[in-house]
């Protein structure tokens, strides 16, 4: 399957995870998902990433530091935990902000599948199954935003 993001510009995260249909809200802001992150967000929404970025679900499991297994048990459930929740929109968001800086899907997507020395030579992508690898890739999204070497 290609590796590159489906062409839609200005996607969100909330767009990303299935939108109003999936959802059931319409997140903008951070504090907008936590009511849904404590409630677990529909398993479909997994779907609906995979379907619009084309991440394998073997990429995706690896990134979230989620047991393939486990995401085929939560999608027969129907739910995902608030924890995997958590790691699911933390994803979203970074590929939202990806495309932000980037200004094209296909170069977001590409930029996080990347080795990058500014992240200890590791790509983008698999530093999101951690707070602290998600904030340092948000930071070099930054610094690049800004025209910083990163």
């Amino acid at each position: 399957m290609s590796a590159t993001l489906l062409a839609f510009p200005g996607l969100s995260a909330a767009g990303l995870l299935g939108g109003e249909q999936l959802l059931h809200a319409t997140p903008r802001l951070g504090i907008d998902w936590i009511p849904l992150v404590r409630r677990g967000l529909p398993a479909a929404s997994l779907d609906a990433l995979v379907r619009q970025t084309r991440i394998a679900r073997t990429d995706l499991a690896e990134a979230l530091a989620i047991p393939e297994r486990t995401l085929a048990r939560r999608k027969r459930e129907g739910q995902l935990s608030p924890e995997e929740s958590a790691k699911l929109v933390r994803l979203a968001r970074t590929v939202e902000r990806a495309e932000e800086v980037f200004e094209d899907a296909a170069a977001a997507l590409a930029w996080l599948r990347q080795d990058n020395a500014a992240l200890g030579g590791v790509t983008p992508l698999s530093l999101l199954d951690t707070d602290l690898g998600a904030d340092a890739v948000l930071d070099t999204l930054g610094r690049i935003e800004h025209g910083v070497f990163a």
